[in-house]
Formats: C-alpha cells, sequence, structure tokens
C-alpha cells in the first residue's frame, strides 16, 4: 500500500569554513540538489562510514 511520509526537520546552526562552503554549494548547483540536501547527504554518508575505534 502506498504510505506518504513526511520527514521532520529541526533548525540548526553551524559554523563552517567559506572554502567549504563555496565548493559545497558548486557542488550542489552543478547536481541540480539543494545546497540543504547535499550537506544532509554528506552528513549522512560519513555517520553510515565512520570507523569505530577500537
Amino acid at each position: 500500500m502506498f504510505e506518504i511520509k513526511k520527514e521532520e526537520y529541526v533548525n540548526k546552526t553551524f559554523r563552517m569554513p567559506v572554502t567549504l562552503v563555496k565548493k559545497l554549494e558548486v557542488l550542489a548547483q552543478n547536481n541540480n540538489v539543494s545546497l540543504n540536501n547535499l550537506i544532509i547527504q554528506c552528513c549522512e554518508y560519513a555517520v553510515d562510514n565512520l570507523k569505530e575505534k577500537k
């Protein structure tokens, strides 16, 4: 059965280096996604692929 899902979001503020933000803006624009969507994908990838310390 088709189910409509709505993602819940929260607003947070983070400070990031200007050079990194510029790179992310270009990457988002070149891939036709919002900067917000790109940041979410990058964070999810980083968390999912984080190597655990022993």
